[in-house]
């Protein structure tokens, strides 16, 4: 063989090896970032002064023995008029605007079994499973049932009801995840005692399968007084079945 030939072999023997050594320092970066994303997704927030300030109004205004807690992300936080439209069961509003199940995880001790509720009501989900996140159906069913060992491990007594995660504008495209996750939380629901699945979802949807935009504020994806509205009609009637004549007798 020529010499130049031979050069030029090596020359293209060498390049294929730099180009396989690239490929790999960027297959090795690229799962470096993508689990360094994945990790900062999935992190708890910190939520410890959202708590302590309801800790704090409660040193002010105690809540009633036997109350009824309320608690998840934006949608329960952003639920104003949830004290009249619950009437007369008395409830108390212990979301915080954001928050995923595993959060909730977190601070149930102090949100949740701390009051020693004769029920809760929890509505998450709906931002564990946004766009991009690394979170799976699965991974917030498993936090649905962490919740309920946590407060039936100190209160086996309370009730706890799962709000299903509602299909909106704004994270359409997540439907089908969180369906998924419903389902789950449905199932394990039904094998619990004193815990209930609340299906709010379904009612959402129109004849034709169709999402109302007059069930959201402007942003697509936190429900309007409408919606509100509707989800009353169907939790309340819940609620009062158990709850109603011991609320009636106060």
């Amino acid at each position: 063989m020529p010499q130049s030939q031979r050069n030029a072999s090596r020359i293209a023997i060498i390049s294929a090896l730099a180009s396989l050594c690239l490929l790999g320092i960027f297959a090795s970066v690229y799962q470096h970032s993508s689990r360094a994303i994945a990790a900062y997704l999935a992190r708890p927030q910190n939520w410890e002064p959202a708590i302590r300030q309801f800790e704090q109004n409660d040193k002010v205004n105690p809540p009633k023995p036997g109350i009824i807690v309320f608690t998840g992300s934006s949608s329960i936080v952003k639920w104003a008029t949830l004290a009249s439209d619950m009437q007369p069961l008395e409830v108390i509003n212990r979301g915080f605007g954001g928050s995923q199940f595993s959060d909730l995880d977190e601070y149930a001790s102090r949100i949740v079994v701390a009051y020693r509720p004769e029920a809760v009501v929890v509505y998450e989900g709906d931002n564990d499973l946004v766009s991009r996140s690394p979170k799976t159906p699965e991974s917030v069913a498993n936090d649905c049932r962490t919740f309920v060992q946590i407060v039936h491990s100190s209160l086996p007594g309370t009730w706890i009801y799962i709000v299903s995660i509602k299909p909106s504008k704004a994270r359409w495209s997540e439907w089908p995840r969180m369906k998924a996750a419903n389902n789950l939380m449905r199932e394990f629901s039904e094998t619990q005692p004193r815990v209930q699945y609340i299906d709010v979802a379904s009612a959402m949807f129109d004849a034709n399968g169709n999402l109302s935009s007059d069930l959201f504020i402007s942003d697509g994806l936190h429900p309007s007084a409408k919606c509100y509205a509707l989800w009353t009609s169907i939790i309340k009637p819940v609620l009062l079945q158990r709850f109603g004549a011991q609320a009636a007798a106060q």
